[in-house]
């Protein structure tokens, strides 16, 4: 059987290390597809998996990468046929299954859509796990009825890959947007995303009152912690807050003041085990109505190789990255 190479994590007494190693191909099992992979992305996620910086795989030893795409190979199930383009986020890629950093992945085919016409395999990877998050969030609360007339919408963590598209897809569908940063430098690449304003975190008066002043229509947090909870403090009436990460805390210290005095919601945003039919529907939206232009210049922060991953990923945990990066792992066909 052929080898290829993947980015492979493993536990042991020293701790969790990650390494480019080659794997011997295997054969599929009932229900399982072999995708060629094209690209990859490189995640929030896959960096506390690769730098052992958070508990993010189940078992050891495990190849990295939540996303992938690319061309089908093999297929065990009759959804799939060989020379099929296919993505896949989330699903359990990378956590308690294989994952897309590798030249080949063996994916059960429920982890698989098709790639929707209209976005290449590079820009399916270019949005990722963090584009369909941030399209999520946008679902989530359009459906909870978020009106651009509500007031600007403030996006925390916004120079990271799910704020930085939750950035343009909210300026797309008619809101104004504020990006919440700690690296003001970034200023011109939020504008360029649809940042209408930008705050600089260490600014920012968190306050301590249940009740703040009322300034922000709604919200789409990546950090948690103190923010998040000044953030439920000062959403206007009716305002939503998409909760997204935890990369300030996982904690939340609020009162219930804003959800029963201000109709506030917050909405918990979890891309992994998402029903088949909104994964499909969001992937429609994201490759039509919402696709963001020129996703190459102005998201893409870099196009890296397997060999570049794990520096990537201590850019990405040091907080010294914006944007997305896109793992080259074959060619697009």
């Amino acid at each position: 059987m052929s080898s290829f190479n993947a980015i492979r994590v493993h536990q042991g007494p020293a701790g969790v290390r990650a390494t480019l190693e080659p794997l011997v191909r295997q054969p599929l099992t009932a229900g399982e597809v072999c995708v060629r992979v094209a690209y990859s992305g490189l995640n929030y996620k896959d960096a506390l998996a690769i730098t052992g910086r958070g508990a993010i795989m189940r078992s050891y030893p495990r190849v990295a990468g939540i996303d992938l795409a690319g061309v089908v190979e093999a297929s065990e199930d009759r959804a799939f046929a060989p020379g099929a383009r296919v993505i896949a986020t989330g699903a359990g890629l990378g956590e308690w299954l294989d994952g897309g950093l590798a030249e080949y992945a063996h994916v059960p085919a429920d982890a698989l859509l098709a790639l929707p016409a209209g976005l290449s395999l590079f820009e399916a990877m270019a949005l990722g796990t963090a584009g369909f998050t941030a399209a999520l969030a946008l679902r989530r609360m359009l459906e909870n009825h978020q009106d651009p007339a509500q007031g600007p919408i403030v996006v925390t963590g916004a120079t990271g890959g799910v704020g930085s598209v939750a950035l343009m897809l909210l300026a797309g569908a008619g809101f104004e947007t504020a990006a919440l940063t700690g690296k003001p430098e970034a200023a011109a690449y939020l504008r360029d995303l649809g940042a209408a304003s930008v705050l600089e975190r260490s600014a920012l008066d968190l306050g301590t009152k249940p009740l703040e002043k009322a300034v922000w229509g709604g919200a789409v947090d990546n950090l948690g912690g103190e923010v998040l909870a000044y953030l439920t403090r000062t959403v206007k009436p009716w305002g939503n807050i998409a909760c997204i990460g935890l990369a300030q805390s996982a904690q939340l210290h609020t009162s219930v003041m804003p959800l029963i005095l201000r109709g506030v919601s917050l909405l918990g945003i979890h891309s992994v085990q998402v029903p088949r039919p909104w994964r499909e529907a969001l992937w429609g939206l994201l490759a039509g109505p919402w696709k963001p232009p020129h996703l190459e210049s102005r998201l893409v922060r870099s196009v890296i190789s397997l060999e570049q991953v794990a520096e990537a990923a201590h850019e990405l945990i040091a907080g010294r990255a914006r944007g997305r990066y896109v793992v080259r792992i074959g060619a697009e066909l």
